[in-house]
Formats: C-alpha cells, sequence, structure tokens
C-alpha cells in the first residue's frame, strides 16, 4: 500500500477514536456520523491487514497498530492542515509539483489532465490559496503552493513511515531505505554499510540518490531520502536538520602518477600548477583555501571546478592537474598506480564525515538498524 492511498478523513477519525476512546465522541471531534466514523476504521483495518481497535462495551481501546500509527497520522494531519483536503488532491498536486506540468503529470500517474485541474483547483479551494500559476506550457508554484507541495512530501513520508512501523509489528522485514550518498560516502562507507545491513535484513531495498550536499538537501527536508551521509555543514545554516558526526577525514593531495610533484614539493611549487576543486561553499573548498592560508603566500588558480571524482580522476590522468580529496574516493586508481598521493594536506586540515537527518525526523526500527550499519562500518574503518 502507498501512503497516498489513505482516506484523510478516515485517517482523522482513527486519530480522535484513539484520543477519545469511543466512537460517538470521536465523530464529535471530526464532524462525522458515527456510522461513518466506523466504516472509516473498518476500512482502515482492512488497507492494513491489522486490528486497531478493541470493541468493548465501554467504548474503542486502541490496539498497539493504532498506537504506533497515531503519532504519524497527528503529524501527516498537521501538514496537510485541513479536514477538506482529500488523497486524490493531493496525489495530483505532488505529482504537479514535481513534473512541473499536467500534461507530465498525467503520463506520471495515469490520471487524465482534465481530473488533475480539477483536484488542484478543488485543493486550492480547501486551503484558501492559489497555489499554481501558468507558465506557457507548464505551471509555476505560487509561494503559498511551494510551501504546500512541501508539507504535503512531509506528510507522505510520515505516512509511509507508519506503514513500515506497521510491517514491523507485523514481523514483515520489508521496504525501502533511502539515503542521500555525497562524494566521499560512496567509496567505501556506503557500500559497506549497505552490505552489513543487508547481511541481516535482505528483503528491505536500498535505494541511494547520489549528489552533492546542494542537490541532496531538498529532497531530505521534503521527506524523498531518509538521511544523507557525507561532510557535514555549519549546524548554524540548517536548524531544521540533525548532524551526528561519525569521523574526521583528512585529506590529502592526489596528481597522476609521475607527476613532477611526486618526487617532493614545497608551497611554492603547489601553486604553480593548476587545482580541480569542487565549487566555493563546499568543505572540500573551504579546506583547501586554510591550507593556503596556513602555508602563506597567493592561492592558486582553480581553473576547473568539479565535484565528480569520475570526472576528475580522467582530468588527473591526463594532465598534471592537482586535487584535494579522501584518499579512499580514488583508492583503487592509486593502488593501480594511475594515480599518486603526494602528500597529506598541510596543516589541521580536516572535515567531518557524518548522518544529516531532519530535525524532527522519527526513524523506524530499520532505518535505526541501517544508521546501526554505518557507525558500524565506521568503526572498521577507522580502527
Amino acid at each position: 500500500m502507498e501512503p497516498d492511498q489513505f482516506n484523510i478523513r478516515h485517517l482523522a477519525a482513527m486519530a480522535a477514536v484513539v484520543d477519545q476512546g469511543s466512537v460517538s465522541l470521536a465523530a464529535r471531534a471530526v464532524n462525522l456520523t458515527q456510522p461513518a466514523v466506523t466504516q472509516g476504521i473498518a476500512k482502515l483495518e482492512a488497507q492494513l491487514g491489522v486490528r486497531l481497535f478493541d470493541r468493548q462495551p465501554g467504548g474503542m481501546a486502541a490496539l498497539e497498530a493504532a498506537q504506533r500509527l497515531k503519532p504519524r497520522i497527528d503529524v501527516a494531519l498537521r501538514l496537510i492542515g485541513s479536514n477538506r483536503v482529500t488523497a486524490a488532491q493531493v496525489r495530483a498536486f505532488v505529482a504537479l509539483a514535481r513534473a512541473g506540468s499536467y500534461a507530465a503529470a498525467a503520463a506520471m500517474t495515469g490520471v487524465a489532465e482534465p481530473s488533475l485541474h480539477r483536484a488542484v483547483g478543488d485543493l486550492g479551494l480547501a486551503v484558501g490559496s492559489r497555489l499554481v500559476d501558468r507558465r506557457g506550457r507548464g505551471v509555476m508554484l505560487t509561494k503559498p503552493g511551494m510551501a504546500l507541495a512541501q508539507r504535503l512530501r512531509l506528510a507522505l513520508a510520515e505516512l509511509r513511515q507508519g506503514l513500515a512501523d506497521l510491517a514491523d509489528l507485523k514481523g514483515e522485514e520489508g521496504g525501502r531505505i533511502l539515503v542521500g550518498a555525497m562524494p566521499l560516502s560512496r567509496a567505501r562507507l556506503l557500500p559497506d554499510a549497505i552490505m552489513r545491513f543487508r547481511a541481516d535484513f535482505p528483503q528491505v531495498d536500498i535505494s541511494v540518490a547520489e549528489g552533492a550536499h546542494a542537490e541532496l538537501v531538498g529532497p531530505l527536508r521534503d521527506g524523498e531520502i531518509d538521511m544523507m551521509i557525507g561532510a557535514l555543514r555549519d549546524p548554524a545554516m540548517a536548524l531544521d536538520l540533525e548532524q551526528r558526526a561519525l569521523f574526521e577525514d583528512r585529506p590529502t593531495i592526489l596528481a597522476r602518477h609521475g607527476h613532477p610533484l611526486a618526487i617532493g614539493w614545497d608551497a611554492d611549487a603547489l601553486r604553480r600548477f593548476p587545482w580541480i576543486l569542487p565549487p566555493e561553499g563546499t568543505p572540500l573548498r573551504q579546506l583547501w583555501k586554510a591550507m593556503f592560508a596556513e602555508l602563506g603566500g597567493d592561492v592558486p588558480a582553480v581553473p576547473i571546478e568539479c565535484g565528480s571524482v569520475m570526472t576528475i580522476r580522467q582530468l588527473l590522468v591526463g594532465g598534471d592537474y592537482l586535487t584535494l580529496l579522501s584518499y579512499d574516493q580514488l583508492a583503487l586508481e592509486l593502488e593501480a598506480g594511475l594515480l599518486a598521493d603526494i602528500g597529506p594536506a598541510p596543516g589541521a586540515i580536516s572535515r567531518t564525515i557524518g548522518l544529516t537527518t531532519r530535525a524532527d525526523w522519527r526513524p523506524t526500527r530499520l532505518q535505526q538498524q541501517f544508521m546501526a550499519a554505518v557507525e558500524a562500518s565506521v568503526r572498521e574503518m577507522t580502527s
């Protein structure tokens, strides 16, 4: 079952029954009839394949499944923001926000364009805001539309977490871990953690999204990935995120095999050769600047800005460029003799590598197990 298949009113009714302990009180709380609440809960139980309540003469006692699901539903309903919103409207608007046009959203969802237009229009009425502006053949979200799209994606992510909680309760090991991999994590840490995790949980799928911090932080904030692994940022710039340090990485200066500096170098020699570095504002670029600040003198030219390790590798092999990277990121090329490690970065130059999640994220048991696998891999790497 997908989280956008829930009937939102049924979810609100279930949460109200947990709070009130009776169908009659819950019906008044959510402005539904008692039969509608009863039928909604029955449909939810059928969808989920689990009993949510123990029907007793004195009321409704929430079973463990309802108790696990209730906090997730509360968060999702708060994010959705209106009991007039329907699941069809959520599906339509999230698809439109992702696709950028009604035609593309129709192709993505299999829903006819007129139906999508109607659903998005009704959603705007339900929340009291204009959500989109037409731009040629596409659409552009308004500011309220962008804010709502993010909230709806987070609501769906929270309900997805709830489904995973219920699967765990039923003893079903399945689902998917969504990981954002920044460059340093891809070479050794993440592959080792995935193999370690899947040795214990072979039924759980892993989805890895590669990218730089700037490319992954949006999907993380929207709930489209569970966590990011890579260089941490200044906490003051990401108050809505939680960062957990794993280890300190000491970058090294790399060049092609046979590079003139492979036999030795000084600060002036480092300035004579062109550098390949990631863009301004990245931790590695800041470390490189700190390295030359400590060495004194001018900062050398950076004719090529690049964050792709694969591209950097090919450029290093083909010319007299220098770069600053972790040894692990190009370990195979170094061991094969294609590249040379000409020495660690001078001075106390290091970057903190860790896990980044949303500050309000509540991981499932399997997500906790995956993070434990990451930490176990770090201990093995650094021992």
